[in-house]
């Protein structure tokens, strides 16, 4: 049975997207709570707390022998 190597991009952990965001005209101006604009703003911090875990789990697929030194 072979192994990957630990560079090898895995299928189930893609890098995370990132939200859409809305259109001006997105916005009715009407005061709503929550806004579209609020809801994207909400999924944008979500989307870079995601992508700054995914970056830290690619840097240690990537790097095996520092993550071994460590410990």
């Amino acid at each position: 049975m072979s192994r990957k190597p630990a560079s090898d991009p895995t299928p189930d952990d893609p890098r995370p997207t990132p939200p859409q965001k809305p259109e001006l005209e997105d916005c009715c101006n009407s005061g709503c709570s929550p806004c579209v604009f609020d809801l994207y703003d909400e999924a944008l911090a979500r989307y870079r707390e995601a992508l700054v875990a995914w970056e830290a789990r690619q840097a240690e697929r990537m790097e095996p022998a520092k993550r071994t030194a460590r410990h």
